[in-house]
């Protein structure tokens, strides 16, 4: 077993490291090659500083017991900046570190093959990002995740608005006034109302509200909570998410995938447990009612994704329905429901990386992004495409894929669940309309890809298919270049192995519902 003094210096490592590599990246503009190399070699190290984390935890207790702490500062008595190693942040530090080699080695790809400008600017964003991820999951109190929930979504603002664009200038302002405004409207006094009742802002077993909080403010209380933490992206918090689309493909996935939304979701999951407590949120019938707005948002995102022919914003209102998914299986607020939550932290991540991945290659490979022009285009780029039907299919939570695991403990959290009879049902048939839809609006898009046939198109055509009267059905393999092959394989390898080996998720996961 690791000592702590030994752990304590690989936490303080896994944010330090990727900021390190953001300064080395930034002096190697000049030297795009050794840039490139620079920013996987530190994602690398990164992802093996998290196993190395990950290894010293004794998961053998059935609570999530911290491992170790250290506390970077103390502005005030009782309030502290500090970390710790726990089972659930090595979860979520082990999903960001090691999908960040995969995004990566498919930016150098995407960033080249799609002639973007300030390529150096955006690796040196992402790695600071990440090290704001990493702050994020291995925060000890409340009060360290706020304020690197908000460094991070400051960090990432540059990305968003990459382009330049007024396009991208308007996204970017958008995703900022939701996320920072939400922020100061709900978050902020919401953790400054925890901190006046109960004094401490530790996270706890069994949560500090307990015997601190009259049961009939509960519900506000975590309603405050569940809008101020609007990267998890609740309905009708949600317009950040497609607004963020003008962004490069990589930095949707950071968005949608590696960090963003896991830090919104990550936290909801945090509050619930170590803040509120499923005991007392339960006693106090508090997600009776509020259950019904992941309810609506999984249900309604998944009707809006039908109406979406950008591919990138059906993807979009596909993750905000997925998200939903997690804040469901929180707020069940019983173990299955928690361990389903849990578990699709990581599946969603891996299987929505592919997704994305792949409508990059096709914008790179093909400069189309709408549904409706990739008919025939399965033959044109069959990896891309295959690619895109196991995210799709692990999405569904069919099996041999990932997904199915985490759906599973969905519904055997809402089979579980002890509410009014009407919610009971509702959330049975929620879960079941959105796989239905799921199917209709993703798995479409594979299945008209590989047996339709494309519509020919004239060679002055240019609305359509910038490629001077290529028809997508020929017979020519055109796939995107090697380097986004090999970071669309990795996710995609990954989602296919957790169905027969989710253990280290599972196991991560159970120390969390077991609360």
């Amino acid at each position: 077993m690791m000592t702590d003094l030994a752990l304590t210096h690989l936490l303080i490592l896994s944010m330090v490291v990727p900021i390190i590599g953001a300064i080395v990246i930034s002096r190697l503009h000049k030297h795009i090659n050794l840039r490139e190399t620079a920013t996987i070699v530190t994602a690398v190290i990164l992802f093996i500083i998290n196993i190395d984390i990950y290894l010293s935890l004794d998961l053998s207790h059935a609570k999530d017991v911290a491992a170790s702490r250290f506390t970077f500062a103390e502005p005030i008595e009782g309030l502290s900046i500090t970390f710790s190693a726990t089972a659930f942040g090595s979860l979520f530090a082990l999903i960001a570190s090691g999908l960040w080699i995969a995004t990566s080695i498919y930016a150098i790809g995407y960033m080249r093959g799609h002639n973007e400008k300030h390529q150096t600017r955006f690796y040196v964003l992402f790695a600071i990002a990440i090290a704001g991820v990493m702050a994020v999951a291995y925060s000890d109190n409340l009060f360290t995740l706020f304020l690197f929930y908000e460094i991070l979504t400051v960090s990432t603002y540059p990305l968003v608005t990459h382009a330049g664009t007024r396009d991208a200038r308007k996204g970017g302002k958008t995703y900022i006034l939701i996320l920072m405004g939400s922020s100061i409207l709900f978050f902020l006094p919401a953790m400054v109302i925890v901190w006046f009742v109960s004094g401490t802002l530790e996270f706890q077993e069994g949560g500090v509200l307990a015997g601190n909080l009259d049961l009939i403010w509960a519900a506000p209380l975590l309603l405050m909570f569940l809008f101020g933490i609007s990267k998890a992206g609740l309905m009708p918090l949600h317009r950040w998410l497609p607004s963020a689309m003008v962004a490069p493909t990589p930095v949707s996935a950071l968005l949608h995938a590696v960090a963003v939304v896991k830090a919104g979701v990550f936290s909801v999951m945090k509050v619930v447990v170590f803040i509120f407590g499923t005991d007392f949120i339960t006693e106090s019938g508090a997600n009776h009612w509020l259950i019904w707005i992941p309810l609506i948002t999984i249900v309604l995102a998944s009707f809006i994704a039908l109406t979406k022919d950008n591919l990138k914003e059906r993807l979009a209102y596909s993750t905000v329905s997925q998200l939903s998914y997690i804040i469901l299986g929180a707020l069940l607020a019983n173990e299955a429901g928690i361990l389903g939550g849990t578990m699709h932290i990581a599946m969603h991540a891996f299987a929505k990386i592919s997704l994305f991945f792949a409508a990059g290659a096709i914008l790179v490979a093909s400069h189309k992004k709408y549904v409706s022009q990739l008919a025939g285009m399965g033959r044109v780029m069959p990896f891309t495409f295959t690619v895109f039907t196991i995210g799709t299919l692990s999405i569904i939570g069919l099996p041999f894929f990932g997904g199915m695991w985490s759906k599973w403990y969905l519904v055997s959290g809402g089979l579980s669940f002890n509410g009014p009879e009407a919610t009971y049902w509702a959330v049975l048939i929620g879960l079941t309309i959105s796989s239905m839809l799921n199917i209709y609006y993703l798995l479409s898009i594979p299945m008209t890809a590989f047996f339709s046939k494309a519509p020919q198109i004239d060679s002055d055509d240019h609305e359509h298919d910038e490629h001077h009267g290529e028809s997508a059905n020929s017979v020519e393999i055109k796939e995107a270049p090697l380097a986004c092959l090999i970071g669309m394989a990795i996710p995609t390898l990954v989602t296919i192995y957790l169905f027969f080996d989710p253990q280290v998720f599972y196991r991560l996961s159970s120390t969390l519902a077991n609360f």
